[in-house]
This record gives C-alpha cells, structure tokens and sequence, in this order.
C-alpha cells in the first residue's frame, strides 16, 4: 500500500524536493551578452514581438509521428514545429540517434519537445527501451512515494538517453473503476480515488522525471475519473464543479503548489463551468488555472482530433483556435502520416487568420510562445 497520508509529511517532502530539483530540466548552455550601460534588458517577450504569426502558430504545435519511423515529421521540424509526439508499442534502439538526427534539423536552433505517454501498466510507449512501469493504480497500492519516484527517476533516465524530453504523466484523476476502457479513460491509469494519496504518489512520479531531465506533464485538470464517458470516443461531462472543487481539483492544486511545469487540460465538459470541452474554455484555462490557481507553467491542450472534440462540432483546427484564444499554450492532435502535413498547415493558417480577424490576440499567441521556450529553457537573447 502507499503509504498513509499525514499533512506536513509526504505532500510537503515532495514538494520540497520537488522545488529544489525544478532546475533539473535539460537546458542549453548559454552565453549572456553584453548590453551597452544604460540600454533595456533583452527579454524573450521582445524579441517575440518580432517574430512572424506563421512563426508563433507553428510553435505552438505538436506533431504525432510513430517512433519508428521519426523522420517522417522532419520537415515539420525543419520549419520550426514546437513538439513531436511519439506514437507506437515498441521503440527502435536506434531511437536515440534517429531523434538526434530529427533534433539537428531544427529551425533556428530551437529543438522541439520529443513527448511520450510513460504511465505505467496500459500507457506505454517505449516499454521496451525504458522499463516496464505497474499501472499507476498498482503502484499507490504497492508501493511507497519514495519508491515511485525512484522508479520514475529510472525510468526518465533511460528515455532521457533516448532524446525523449516530456513524458506525458503522470495522471492525477481519481477513478477507482475498471477502465481504461471504451467508457472509462482512466481506470487504473489513476492512482486513486483518495486525492491527498493521488498527489503525493502522483508527484513523487513528476518529482523522479525531473530529477532525470524529463519534463512531467500534470493531466488531465480538472479531473476527469468521474466523467460520463471516454473522451477520446465522444463527449463527456465531469461531476459539477461544486463536486470538482472538493476533490478531483486537489491533486492538480498541489502540483501547482510545486510548481509542476506543465500540466494538460481535458477535452471534459464541466457543468457550472462550461458547457464546451475544457481545454477549449477561458473559464477552466484562464480564469481557474491561471487566475484562481496562479499556475505559470506549460498549458497544453488533450489530443484536439478526440471525440469530445469533433462530437461538439469543431474541425481540428477551429479547436485549435479557440484553445489558444482561451489561453492553452501547446496544440497536440493525431492523424496519419500522410495527413499530418496537411493538418499542420491548416491550423497554423487558422491561427494566423484568426489573428487577423481579432479572435486572438497577437498577444496571446506570443505569451504562448514565451510559455514554451520557458519550458524548453531557452534565451533568445543570448
């Protein structure tokens, strides 16, 4: 079992360790330049400023591609795509070189995140390169907080050595039914339905991939274990945010006391919230998780080509839209490797009509931008 809860105990010892290893991530080296006396400090929201809106948009996108075949997205990468999600059961050994080849041709030097889904028990990506990881459900019931995050730290070291650099995890819903399945998203992928042990198991899992380099990735706020349905399938409704707020929200609200640095929005409807899926609302993403909860890391938004999604009527691409206008950060969506190309172009000439018609802000899209290259630690100024 994981071990009980006590207030000042393991929430607070992850936390601190958390914080102390928040410098941990993989970061370039840099080289400050020297500023004439007198003259303002570069900052990365300036030189933004200047970027294209066809350069902010392709930024703000992660393009799936399956592990075996990572070149596939080069030419995404060559023009300055944001991030690239693995897809796959079994990853190459050639993994490594194959995504430091894809990395070198990055534009302008600003490498994309390489993300993988490294949950444990049913979501896996690289299993045979990493580890076998127990469901997440396995391990709040079998082991110690101490225990999993040494067996994350592990495990981020091994895809970190694979140029794997944000793992998509850990989950922080609270469901104790038996999914995942057609009905259910989460099931075991949680690790439990007691939010004080859900927090401290969960981040000592986000607590082990830092200390390895990895960035984690909080999902999916704000709680989906008691959704009606699997979003991925078609639209789904959480418990009413009364219901949210004095449960499912808690272990997202401690990974925000630790500053996790990124953290994933559900594609959920919240009823007393917002009618439309979460990651497509100002009111989950700008009013709650910016404002209530003073988050200021990585915003990214669930898979856009979903169910939920599609059932509510948007195209990808109009979902693309409005989740940046609603103040997401990173656009992740699936397609075939023929039709990735062709998705990319049409949401980053979404976004950039968008832009021009006033539905966001030039603003907006640089602050999501700025969120990003925070997130990958670079100085564009240096």
């Amino acid at each position: 079992m994981g071990e009980a809860f006590r207030p000042g105990h393991r929430l607070v010892g992850v936390a601190a360790a958390l914080l102390l290893t928040a410098g941990c991530a993989q970061s370039p080296a840099v080289a400050t330049l020297p500023r004439a006396a007198g003259t303002a400090a570069c900052t990365n929201a300036q030189v933004l400023a200047g970027w294209t809106l066809t350069r902010l948009a392709k930024q703000t996108l992660v393009v799936p591609v399956q592990e075996t075949d990572v070149a596939a997205v080069a030419p995404e990468v060559a023009v300055g795509i944001g991030g690239v999600l693995l897809f796959g059961s079994s990853a190459p050994a050639t993994l490594g070189s194959d995504l430091a080849s894809l990395k070198a041709k990055a534009f302008a030097g600003i490498t994309p995140f390489v993300m993988s889904d490294e949950e444990g028990g049913a979501v896996q990506r690289m299993a045979n390169l990493v580890g076998t990881i127990p469901s997440a459900r396995t391990m709040g019931a079998t082991m110690t907080s101490t225990e999993i995050r040494a067996l994350a730290r592990r495990v981020g070291g091994r895809m970190h050595s694979a140029g794997v650099t944000m793992d998509l995890a850990p989950v922080l819903d609270l469901d104790g039914r038996a999914g995942p399945n057609s009905t259910d998203a989460i099931g075991t992928r949680s690790f439990g339905t007691d939010p004080h042990t859900a927090a401290v198991d969960g981040l000592a899992f986000s607590g082990g991939l830092r200390e390895a380099s990895v960035i984690p990735v909080a999902k999916h706020f704000p709680g989906i274990g008691s959704a009606t349905a699997n979003t991925d399938v078609g639209p789904a409704a959480t418990p009413p945010w009364s219901t949210l707020q004095t449960r499912d929200l808690l272990p997202f609200r401690s990974a925000v006391a630790v500053a996790i640095p990124a953290i994933m929005v559900s594609n959920a409807s919240v009823p007393g919230l917002t009618p439309r899926p979460a990651g497509m609302s100002p009111a989950v993403i700008t009013r709650v998780l910016r404002g209530d909860l003073h988050f200021h890391g990585l915003i990214l938004t669930d898979s856009l080509s979903a169910g939920a999604v599609s059932g509510y009527g948007y195209t990808v691409p109009r979902a693309a839209v409005t989740a940046l206008a609603a103040g997401a950060d990173m656009l992740l969506f699936t397609a075939s490797a023929s039709a990735v190309a062709v998705v990319t172009q049409a949401i980053v000439d979404a976004v950039v009509a968008a832009v021009a018609a006033g539905t966001i802000t030039p603003i907006r899209l640089q602050n999501a931008v700025r969120h990003i290259l925070t997130a990958k630690h670079v100085d564009l100024c240096a």
